[in-house]
C-alpha cells in the first residue's frame, strides 16, 4: 500500500522509544541481514543508535513514521550517515531525500566539515547510492575502522 504525503510532514529527534520506530528499524536490520553477508552488516540496533555520539531522527507524516536517519559523530569535523530508511508505503516519494538533507543541514549546523556513509555494493543498494551522489557524495576509502570490503562501498563528503 502506497500513501499520499500530507502537508503535515515534520522531522524530529527522536529519543528512539517508540513501537513505530523499533519496528522500521527491525524492518531495516532484516533487509541488511537478508542483502548482505553477516560481517558486512553495518547498521546499528536500537541499542547501537542510543550512543551520546549519536543524534537520530524520524520523519513523521502526521501520525505515520515515513523514515528516519542519523548522525554519528566520529570527531568535532566529520560524522557518518546511518540508518538511513524510508517506510515501504513512501518510497520513492522523496521521503530518503528530505531526511538526507535535514541530516546534512544538522550537521553544518554543528561544525561538521565532512560526512561519510558506508552502502552496500549490490543491486538492492542501487537506490541509496545514486540519492547519495546526487547530493555529491563520492566514492571513498574506508573510515573509522571500516575495512574494505567487495560488499561495501564508502562515500563522502565536504560540507
Amino acid at each position: 500500500m502506497r500513501l499520499t504525503i500530507k502537508a503535515t510532514m515534520k522531522i524530529t529527534l527522536d529519543d528512539l522509544k517508540g513501537p513505530e520506530i523499533a519496528a522500521l528499524l527491525q524492518e531495516h536490520l532484516d533487509d541488511m541481514r537478508a542483502t548482505s553477508p553477516p560481517e558486512s552488516v553495518h547498521a546499528l540496533d536500537l541499542d547501537g543508535l542510543r550512543q551520546p555520539n549519536i543524534r537520530f531522527w524520524t520523519l513523521w507524516d502526521g501520525n505515520n513514521l515515513a523514515g528516519c536517519g542519523a548522525l554519528k559523530w566520529l570527531d568535532a569535523e566529520h560524522a557518518e550517515i546511518k540508518s538511513m530508511r524510508t517506510a515501504a508505503p513512501y518510497k520513492q516519494q522523496g521521503i530518503a531525500s528530505k531526511i538526507l538533507q535535514h541530516l546534512i543541514n544538522d550537521a553544518k549546523s554543528t561544525g561538521i566539515k565532512r560526512l561519510s556513509l558506508e552502502t552496500g555494493s549490490m543491486d538492492f543498494f542501487n537506490p541509496a547510492r545514486l540519492l547519495y551522489s546526487k547530493f555529491g557524495f563520492e566514492i571513498c576509502g574506508p573510515f573509522d575502522g571500516y575495512q574494505l570490503d567487495p560488499n561495501s562501498v564508502f562515500m563522502t563528503k565536504k560540507i
